[in-house]
């Protein structure tokens, strides 16, 4: 499975972003999927993760500006952001995984070793 982020940019603060990240290569879409982000000289760090029907969980920092949706038809993921923060700048990857979570699912899906897949990232730069 390769997965593809797009939709990464130079957006002014208070502006909004939407990535989106496709997964090809296997039939079925993704049992779940997650975005993480590293800023220069910083940790990874957990944005948003999305699992089975639609249930999700964010990160401290972004609750309540970001959502996440999937469309399971085009195997792909979205991260839709608002009121965007210089402090938002950072690369954003996709991770996804096939299979479902066995236990403490809101827990688990913030990790990123226990996911199978991953993409290359796309930037996103917030200017002040």
């Amino acid at each position: 499975v390769q997965l593809q982020a797009s939709g990464g940019g130079l957006v002014q603060a208070g502006g909004s972003l939407r990535l989106s990240c496709a997964a090809s290569g296997r039939a079925v879409s993704p049992y779940a999927w997650a975005w993480f982000r590293r800023a220069p000289g910083k940790e990874r760090e957990f944005v948003a993760a999305i699992w089975g029907t639609s249930d999700a969980v964010f990160g401290d920092s972004v609750k309540g500006r970001f959502t996440i949706s999937r469309d399971n038809a085009k195997k792909t993921v979205y991260l839709q952001m608002n009121s965007l923060k210089p402090e938002d700048t950072a690369v954003y990857y996709c991770f996804a995984r096939n299979a479902r979570w066995v236990d403490n699912a809101r827990w688990a899906s913030t990790q990123p070793k226990l996911y199978n897949y991953w993409g290359q990232g796309t930037l996103v730069t917030v200017s002040s």
